[in-house]
């Protein structure tokens, strides 16, 4: 799958030193199979096609709102960054506190990938979630607050709805 061409991708990062520490090369067709068979999720068709253009990083826009409070706001999430497909970073769904990274260490429940890393430091993230699709399906978009005994708030229905509805920060009164 291409990225639809009305969703621009040439203004959705940020372009600075440390967004670079959140960056994988493009992903490798061994690369993408191996980690959804680690994982054990398919990873969603518009998620691959943006990591194969850049592969993680920070979104200029980078909160999401909700219609229910977490513990970051009342109306909103935020996230610092969105996973790449890899190893080599910290973060990548693949990398030293990656994705079952969290749900071994952190005791994230076992419903999917987790994809964005929030301000936090660990306390809460953004995951797809497969439990009403399987593990083959087009997963959902949730935040999972560890804050809150881990509770579950919905976001969007798919990845390309939730990195759509991303807004800049400045939408909000912090």
């Amino acid at each position: 799958m291409e990225l639809p061409p009305d969703f621009d991708s040439s203004n959705f990062w940020e372009d600075s030193p440390f967004a670079a520490t959140k960056t994988e090369p493009p992903p490798t067709d061994e690369l993408i199979h191996a980690l959804e068979t680690e994982l054990g999720y398919r990873l969603p068709a518009f998620y691959v096609a943006m990591m194969r253009e850049h592969n993680g990083g920070i979104p200029h826009n980078n909160t999401f709102p909700t219609t229910e409070p977490t513990s970051w706001a009342d109306d909103h999430i935020a996230i610092t960054a969105i996973c790449g497909i890899g190893r080599s970073q910290s973060v990548s769904l693949g990398g030293p506190q990656g994705s079952q990274f969290m749900l071994d260490e952190w005791g994230y429940p076992n419903i999917g990938v987790v994809v964005c890393d929030c301000p936090s430091a660990g306390h809460d993230v953004v995951m797809l979630d497969y439990r009403a699709c399987g593990t083959q399906g087009e997963p959902a978009v949730v935040h999972v607050d560890q804050e809150d005994d881990y509770k579950i708030t919905f976001l969007a229905p798919n990845f390309e709805a939730f990195v759509r509805g991303l807004v800049p920060s400045e939408a909000f009164d912090e």
